[in-house]
């Protein structure tokens, strides 16, 4: 008896299923199943500080940090008034 080997693609079902169906496949036939399942990539990690330096420069709506806090007092002594 000579085996017959056939190389099939096909979507995991809901369920963590398989199906696979096709001619070569006689009913009732005791058939072995290797399943071979590609490596993902993993998606890059970085520190919050990579992404932060990853962006593209942009307008600030303050140019300083000092001058945001400025504001930011500002504003807080007129909800006080």
């Amino acid at each position: 008896m000579s085996t017959i080997t056939l190389h099939l693609e096909t979507t995991v079902l809901p369920g963590n299923r398989l199906e696979v169906s096709t001619p070569e496949l006689p009913e009732g036939a005791k058939v072995e199943v290797i399943v071979v399942l590609p490596e993902q990539p993993k998606p890059p990690t970085m520190s919050m500080l990579e992404l932060v330096e990853s962006l593209p420069p942009g307008p600030r709506a303050f140019p300083t940090w000092e001058e945001y806090e400025r504001h930011l007092r500002e504003e807080k002594n007129s909800w006080e008034r």
